[in-house]
C-alpha cells in the first residue's frame, strides 16, 4: 500500500486534500468512539441499580401498599429506633409498644441501612430481642446520609414498615 502524505505546493504551503480530510474524520470519530466505550464501561461498572426495579409493578401494587399503611395506622404501634455510633460499628435499638403502651413481643424486626445511590452497599442489621418489645443489633457502615428501613413481621405477615433518613457519623 502506498500512503501518500498531504500535498505540499511548490510554494511550501500545505494543501488540504480529500485523503487528509478522510484521515482527519476517521481519527476524530475513532477518538469519540474510544471515549464513548470507556464512559459506557465506567457507567455500567459503577451503577448499583434502581430503587424500584419495575415502575409498572409498583403502580399495580399501590392499592395494596395503601391498604397496608392503613392497617399499620390502625395498630397504633409506636416504634422508636435509635442509631448510635461506636467507631465504625453502628448499634440500632428498636422499642415497640402497642396503643395501650404494652411492649410488643413475638415479632421479627428486620432493619437495614439503604445506601442512597448504590444498592450493593446496603447494610443489613441482625436484630435480636433483648427484652419485651426491645430489639438490638449491630452492623458496620460508612459515614454519611442513609435511609433506615425497619420492617416488623409476625408469622410472615408484615405489620409495620418505616423509612427514615439518618446520618451515620
Amino acid at each position: 500500500m502506498n500512503l501518500r502524505l498531504p500535498q505540499v505546493s511548490s510554494t511550501g504551503e500545505w494543501r488540504l486534500t480529500g485523503r487528509s480530510v478522510f484521515l482527519m474524520l476517521v481519527g476524530f470519530f475513532g477518538f469519540v468512539t474510544i471515549v464513548n466505550i470507556a464512559m459506557i464501561q465506567a457507567a455500567i461498572s459503577t451503577f448499583g441499580g434502581l430503587d424500584t426495579p419495575s415502575s409498572y409493578q409498583a403502580g399495580l401494587d399501590f392499592k395494596s401498599e395503601e391498604a397496608a399503611a392503613a392497617a399499620q395506622r390502625a395498630l397504633g404501634w409506636t416504634v422508636d429506633g435509635e442509631l448510635t455510633s461506636n467507631g465504625d460499628t453502628e448499634t440500632l435499638t428498636v422499642d415497640i409498644v402497642d396503643k395501650t403502651g404494652a411492649p410488643v413481643s413475638g415479632v421479627i424486626v428486620d432493619a437495614r441501612l439503604v445506601h442512597p445511590v448504590d444498592a450493593r452497599r446496603d447494610v443489613p442489621f441482625v436484630l435480636d430481642p433483648t427484652g419485651p418489645g426491645h430489639y438490638r443489633g449491630t452492623a458496620v457502615a460508612q459515614a454519611g446520609y442513609w435511609r433506615l428501613d425497619i420492617d416488623v413481621t409476625r408469622k410472615g405477615e408484615k405489620l409495620f414498615h418505616s423509612r427514615n433518613r439518618v446520618l451515620v457519623h
